[in-house]
């Protein structure tokens, strides 16, 4: 470290600071849902505006589709998780070795953590699926560059925080009914296999886009459209196994749940993630706004039930909504145009109640701007203090240098050997030390200025064996 500098850095925030500051944030004491945010869009606002307006809905996590460094900054500090992508174009660069895996981490993640909170990377996007400017993408690269990536995390001490996995079509399975027989495509078998694996291996979930929808379309003289609306009083569906299903998508997870057991890995636990589901408003056959508010509406509260599936009922399902905005560059028909809950201005597509009654504004979100503020909310006790990911490196070494100086901070854990060393930058290693630094002086808001460089978070920025301590 550089020699310590004695510098003024904790001078008081005027009051509207501080209610900026303590802004309430996501806290949902049932399970929240995820929302996928596309950006195929020329009339898309702003990645802090899309910030601002997520933080008081129930959406505490949220998908996106590369690592736009603009979105990564814009969801620093909001307690809001996230997880980001490998574009398909890259995942053969990332096979070839794990130093490029490295590069790619280095440059793409690293700098926005932890004050960005990165729970899991998904590497490609139905990769084994799609095509490659008309031919297959290989699909050994696929595997090659998760174990990569998963070696270059785990070096990092980050495994625990951040998981690596990959988004399916339904298409990788050979049949999806009924979902007790099923199993992955036979030519896909020896992939899945290894992909399986490193997942169980690894803790990762399998990450899976299930669309009734799309099964509807395609079949609408045969699948009962309230059936594939996930209406509870749908008529049922028997599984010859004895299984009940009054919606589609609870037969679609159970299918993938199957072609995982089928490859001899049902003793060995792998949570499978809806990746994304949802419905559009225009185009297509029942592609209506009605018909998108009552899948979405069922879609939310059947992904904070808590509930199984009839296969497994004790499995928590995690669910990602497809998707947050209309995007109108996106190629295909105006179906692929029209997944989106909200306008590019900010306005509701429909009518859906996103509020969260656990969040402590506990107000509805309409659209941009609408949200208040309650200087008198508070998301609990937990709050930590870290520096904000582009903040000047001069000035944050200088507050690194006083914090682990006069101001009187044990820096032990962030010297080589030290459980929070890595990753070895000061901005991580800053964050270590100004949070220390707050909460030893009792977590007043002025002790987490830091000459504007430090935030205070509502999101645990500890990884691995690196504690962040709290009150």
């Amino acid at each position: 470290m550089a020699r310590w500098m004695s510098l003024r850095l904790c001078s008081r925030l005027e009051l509207p600071v501080l209610l900026i500051l303590l802004l309430p944030l996501i806290s949902c004491n049932v399970y929240c849902v995820g929302i996928n945010y596309g950006t195929i869009g020329s009339n898309l606002p702003s990645p802090k505006k899309v910030a601002q307006l997520l933080q008081s809905t129930i959406f505490d996590k949220v998908k996106i589709y590369d690592t736009n460094p603009e979105i990564l900054e814009a969801f620093s500090n909001t307690g809001i998780d996230l997880i980001v992508s490998v574009e398909n174009s890259l995942v053969s660069n990332l096979s070839a070795s794990q130093s490029a895996a490295d590069g790619w981490f280095s440059t793409r993640i690293l700098p926005f953590i932890p004050a960005t909170s990165i729970v899991a990377i998904a590497v490609g996007n139905e990769y084994l699926t799609a095509d490659g400017d008309g031919d297959q993408l290989d699909h050994n690269a696929l595997v090659e560059a998760m174990q990569n990536l998963h070696s270059v995390v785990l070096s990092h001490g980050l495994d625990r925080k951040i998981k690596v996995s990959t988004p399916h079509s339904m298409a990788v399975l050979a049949s999806s009914f009924p979902p007790s027989s099923s199993t992955f495509a036979t030519t896909l078998l020896p992939t899945m296999t290894s992909i399986v694996g490193l997942l169980a291996d690894t803790g990762a979930p399998f990450m899976v886009n299930a669309y009734p929808y799309f099964a509807y379309r395609d079949n609408p003289g045969t699948i009962n459209l309230e059936y594939a609306l996930l209406g509870g009083n749908a008529t049922g569906v028997r599984d010859p196994k004895g299984y009940m299903y009054n919606n589609m998508l609870d037969a679609q997870i159970d299918a993938i749940r199957s072609a995982i057991n089928a490859l001899g890995f049902g003793n060995r636990t792998v949570q499978i993630m809806v990746s994304e589901s949802g419905w559009p408003s225009k185009g297509d056959a029942a592609a209506t706004a009605e018909n998108a508010r009552t899948y979405n509406t069922r879609l939310i509260e059947r992904a904070q039930s808590n509930k199984g599936t009839p296969m497994s009922p004790k499995d928590r399902i995690d669910v990602f909504v497809f998707a947050l905005f209309n995007e109108n560059k996106k190629q295909g028909g105006a179906s692929e145009r029209n997944f989106g809950i909200f306008n590019g201005d900010g306005s509701k597509v429909y009518d859906l109640d996103l509020s969260c009654q656990f969040c402590s504004s506990n107000e509805k979100s309409g659209g941009f701007g609408e949200k208040s503020v309650s200087s008198s909310s508070s998301r609990g006790p937990s709050v930590w203090c870290v520096a904000k990911p582009h903040a000047d490196e001069k000035v944050i070494q200088a507050v690194l240098d006083f914090c682990c100086g006069p101001g009187g901070v044990d820096c032990r854990e962030i010297y080589e050997n030290g459980d929070c060393y890595q990753p070895d930058k000061v901005y991580a290693h800053a964050s270590y030390a100004m949070n220390a630094y707050y909460q030893m002086h009792g977590r007043n808001y002025w002790n987490c200025d830091f000459k504007g460089t430090g935030l205070v978070t509502f999101s645990d920025p500890s990884y691995g064996k690196c504690f962040y301590s709290h009150q």
